[in-house]
């Protein structure tokens, strides 16, 4: 579906994408060597990072190490290879705490060019007939904010996600006369590398140059055409 959708999203146009990325002063990497020596999933390592992230976003100084490993733990039980930590050494707490640090960094100083602009968790993403409402990682206004803790450059699949956010944001906006973000801002907080980007730029980009509009409607076909068939 996403092929479908997003045709020319292929290694030349990442590639040219990536070229925009760029760092934040002061921010170090978070260390290569720990994260290898770490015997937790990578996934669960920085989940934690997030959910200490959150936390302190709502105002905890501190987070409590349990608290966050704890709903760190109960958001990767969904998924079905996941694997609920028995405990966590003092290096994942290191390289947890570093990436967490890093994250509330990006995310402040992102605050403080918009002034007035509200920084909020979890902003839900809309479904769409198969497609069950979700939530993505933060917002900012009229940015949405995708967090990937990877130890590569953003790749197809990171854009294809975020154009299916905004897809469905924007089929929900139509229908119910609601706001659609207009930019994208992807971080990673263990490389230190961000990349912002107008959607509709990346969107003309990455389809065969169609608008909103039609995109939405095939997606809408899509949809449809997988529900008559089940």
């Amino acid at each position: 579906m996403l092929d479908i959708l997003f045709p020319r999203l292929t290694g030349g146009l990442v590639a040219s994408i990536n070229r925009c990325a760029f760092t934040f002063d002061g921010l170090e990497t978070v260390s290569s060597e720990l994260i290898e020596e770490s015997e937790l999933q990578k996934a669960m390592l920085f989940e934690i990072a997030v959910a200490r992230v959150e936390l302190i976003l709502a105002g905890h100084g501190d987070p409590r190490w349990d608290d966050c490993i704890q709903t760190a733990a109960q958001r990767q039980s969904m998924h079905y290879d996941a694997k609920v930590p028995v405990a966590v050494s003092e290096s994942d707490i290191l390289i947890a705490e570093h990436a967490a640090d890093n994250l509330v960094q990006m995310l402040r100083r992102t605050q403080e060019q918009r002034p007035g602009s509200q920084l909020e968790a979890g902003p839900v993403i809309p479904g769409m007939g198969w497609i069950a409402t979700g939530k993505g990682d933060f917002s900012l206004g009229e940015i949405l904010i995708e967090v990937k803790h990877t130890d590569r450059n953003f790749v197809s699949g990171d854009f294809r996600q975020v154009l299916m956010y905004w897809i469905l944001k924007y089929a929900y906006a139509i229908e119910h006369n609601d706001d659609v973000w207009s930019d994208c801002l992807l971080l990673n907080p263990r490389r230190n590398s961000a990349l912002l980007i107008n959607f509709n730029k990346l969107l003309q980009s990455a389809s065969d140059n169609s608008n909103q509009v039609e995109i939405c409607e095939l997606l809408r076909s899509i949809v449809g055409q997988d529900l008559e068939r089940r």
